[in-house]
């Protein structure tokens, strides 16, 4: 879908959305990070809830391993808005990504009997209980608890139809893009810039068109608080477009984690402990050789790519290596079907292009702990629950295509 202007600023734009949805949808709430986008979003979404004499819910799932600045901005942003919020503050048991270690792949924030090593106290305000939500799952995946979060919140308010404001912007990723310009999702009223969760449940990006600039443009210009921990961003040398908020230990997050050791060193030991591998992925996170597989990867010239791979794999503990060995087999498969590669074999090396498979890819891809292989543009599963099953279907599958022994 090609790109086109409507003939007005993004804040026009953004305001005429936002008063769009308070008139269509008698349930409104934001999902609230402490970010710099969805406290833009925020901004909008109370300013018209209090022309309008509405109430707006505000989720804010609190991942632990966070900077206190973002805790301090939260509490401003509530504060500022109290008179039109109604906050649901969740700190529960949620399973995370632990892209840092291959000993301990997930990691549990707010994990019972752990109190001592969580990164911050629990907010005294948060909802801790575990049922105090009625879908709720110990250990449950963030992906998982978001939309159930909505049709509970729907269920909260009689039934009512839903709008769930989203803070996201295109210019941020193309998979962000393709939300937005996505012909086969289901819209409210055909509008673009919204996604149907459930039959009572839509998600909407009112400022999914705004750069990054338009955002500080906006908080310079309407003197909008928010979050300090970007001015100390700006100090660490990070450009706009560099400074993301996000738990620090993901795929693409520990790439931030030595940032932690400037902005805010009493977090960072916290953090360091919190998780196995922490401390390392932090030293490493501005690698590009094979300490992180990041932009070049080498190898001994005594072995091939496939047995690098092979040693990579028997180096994991048994689990993490099963959970590569079937993603390995996918690709491989997908490879004969589709490339011409009937034999099952693929070449040790060639081209690092997404469109040529070979061992010298699978090594890049080890090498960098890709645990959910998005550099094979697979996704990771919606929940635990379909996650096991696909481990099931896969190892019977394995045995199918004839992938025994190591791979």
């Amino acid at each position: 879908m090609a790109r086109r202007g409507l003939g007005m600023d993004v804040l026009t734009a953004a305001r005429q959305r936002v008063a769009r949805l308070f008139t269509d949808f008698p349930c409104m709430y934001v999902s609230f990070s402490g970010g710099k986008d969805s406290g833009v979003l925020l901004e909008l979404a109370a300013n018209e809830a209090r022309r309008r004499g509405r109430r707006l819910g505000v989720l804010i799932v609190d991942l632990e391993a966070q900077y206190q600045l973002t805790e301090d901005y939260i509490r401003l942003m509530l504060k500022r808005h109290e008179d039109v919020l109604d906050v649901y503050w969740v700190a529960l048991p949620i399973n995370l990504r632990n892209a840092v270690s291959s000993f301990e792949p997930q990691w549990t924030c707010w994990e019972p009997g752990k109190e001592d090593a969580w990164v911050r106290p629990r907010p005294a305000e948060a909802i801790g209980e575990a049922d105090y939500f009625d879908f709720y799952e110990y250990g449950m995946e963030f992906e998982d608890f978001v939309p159930k979060f909505g049709d509970w919140y729907s269920r909260q308010h009689g039934g009512k139809m839903t709008a769930c404001l989203v803070g996201i912007r295109t210019q941020e990723s193309l998979n962000r893009y393709r939300t937005i310009a996505s012909r086969r999702k289901q819209r409210h009223d055909n509008l673009p810039w919204t996604t149907m969760i459930s039959a009572r449940v839509f998600n909407a990006y009112p400022i999914y068109d705004w750069r990054v600039e338009d955002i500080w443009t906006y908080n310079g210009r309407e003197h909008v608080p928010y979050n300090a921990v970007y001015d100390r961003m700006h100090q660490a040398g990070l450009t706009l477009h560099q400074m993301r908020l996000c738990q620090p230990y993901g795929d693409d997050q520990k790439r931030g984690l030595w940032l932690y050791q400037l902005i805010e060193p009493h977090t960072w030991g916290m953090v360091a402990a919190r998780v196995q591998g922490a401390e390392f992925g932090a030293r490493t996170a501005r690698e590009i050789g094979n300490v992180s597989g990041r932009i070049k990867v080498t190898k001994p010239d005594s072995i091939t790519w496939e047995q690098f791979a092979q040693n990579l794999l028997a180096s994991m503990p048994p689990e993490t290596a099963e959970h590569f060995r079937v993603k390995i087999a996918v690709f491989i498969r997908w490879h004969q079907k589709n490339n011409g590669y009937t034999d099952g074999v693929i070449p040790d090396e060639g081209p690092m292009d997404k469109k040529t498979p070979s061992w010298k890819r699978i090594v890049k891809m080890l090498l960098s702990y890709d645990y959910w292989c998005k550099e094979f543009a697979m996704a990771p599963p919606k929940n635990k629950n379909s996650y096991e099953a696909y481990r099931k279907r896969m190892e019977i599958r394995k045995q199918e295509w004839g992938f025994r022994g190591t791979v």
